[in-house]
């Protein structure tokens, strides 16, 4: 492993997590190769093998396509998250492509202040690098729990 490999993965993490956070979520599909894999699920089922999840997506255009549904067409409650991230673990270095793991923790705000845990859990990361560019090829979004308790609008 290079020693700049976790910097970087780091560096991109709270990028990822501040664009979010930020509410720029027409910037986050950007940090995605065009072809890409996008999937929020459970522990439970990933243990299983189920690769159904509770969002999937395979490119950055279906990320596009969420933001734009977003924006205008889904109604939810006005809120956002902030994001609390643990050092990347890298998994696997080849050249070209590094697998990392990140533990999240993501406190929803909402409109009128109250605050919650909305989700925890751990990303599963496949970066592709090429040169100075690190984009996600794979976001496994895998949550402890199985339940939220509203509409998982905003992509964690």
């Amino acid at each position: 492993m290079r020693p700049d490999t976790i910097y970087r993965i780091a560096i991109a993490q709270l990028a990822y997590a501040r664009c979010i956070d930020d509410g720029r979520l027409e910037e986050w599909p950007d940090f995605f190769v065009a072809d890409c894999k996008y999937v929020i699920t459970t522990d439970r089922n990933h243990r299983q093998g189920l690769e159904a999840g509770i969002i999937w997506a395979d490119s950055r255009d279906m990320l596009r396509d969420r933001v734009s549904s977003l924006r205008e067409a889904n109604v939810y409650e006005p809120h956002k998250y902030r994001h609390i991230l643990n050092q990347p673990y890298i998994l696997n270095e080849e050249k070209g492509e590094v697998r990392s793991e990140t533990s999240f923790l993501v406190i929803r705000v909402m409109r009128d202040g109250p605050m919650d845990v909305f989700a925890c859990g751990r990303y599963l990361d496949r970066y592709q690098i090429d040169g100075e560019d690190l984009k996600l090829k794979e976001r496994l979004v895998v949550c402890d729990s199985s339940s939220f308790d509203t509409l998982l609008a905003i992509p964690l």
